[in-house]
């Protein structure tokens, strides 16, 4: 039996790229799933770099053709709830509050065209609706999104597939309650 077939960590082949740049092509993805977990975009930031600090550390406990992506999801909500616990341990002063409020905006979709304008304009009420979803409800509609099946997204969260499809199917429910003026 071959060490893949036994789930046993290997040191990489010469031909194989290095860990960390297996880590860095799923650097996109895990921003953009910790932009909306943390709601601001300094602290995803930071986020991901602390996923991959620990994913760095955790690199010999990775099991060689088990699914990267889902491993790093799960280290990146893992850190994301971490971090949350510590927070609630140190509330947040009312210049962090302000501060926070303040980077909650999205300038970065505004454009001259009209179509640009529609596009930021929706994409503000798809965000807002999804930042009302309860943190495990917006995590199992993003990792919907990034394509994670629901064993995958059950792996990630670390709870029972069963969870994860109801878990979806009331999320998806109150997405379309909150948009419901956008179905037609």
């Amino acid at each position: 039996m071959h060490w893949y077939a036994q789930g046993m960590p290997r040191e990489p082949s010469r031909s194989e790229p290095p860990f960390a740049a297996l880590l860095l092509e799923q650097a996109s993805a895990l921003y953009n799933f910790a932009r909306y977990l943390c709601r601001d975009p300094a602290e995803a930031e930071d986020l991901v770099q602390d996923a991959f600090a620990r994913a760095l550390n955790a690199q010999g406990s990775f099991v060689i053709g088990s699914n990267l992506r889902a491993w790093l999801f799960r280290i990146l909500r893992n850190t994301f709830l971490d971090a949350k616990r510590r927070q609630r341990k140190q509330p947040l002063s009312d210049h962090e509050q302000d501060e926070l409020e303040a980077t909650s905006g999205d300038a970065w979709l505004r454009g001259d065209i009209e179509i640009d304008r529609l596009r930021a304009f929706v994409a503000r009420d798809i965000e807002a609706a999804l930042n009302r979803l309860s943190d495990d409800a917006r995590a199992v509609i993003l990792l919907d999104l990034e394509g994670f099946t629901e064993t995958e997204i059950a792996n990630v969260m670390d709870t029972a597939v069963g969870t994860v499809k109801s878990r979806l199917a009331r999320a998806r429910a109150l997405l379309r309650l909150e948009l419901k003026e956008y179905a037609k």
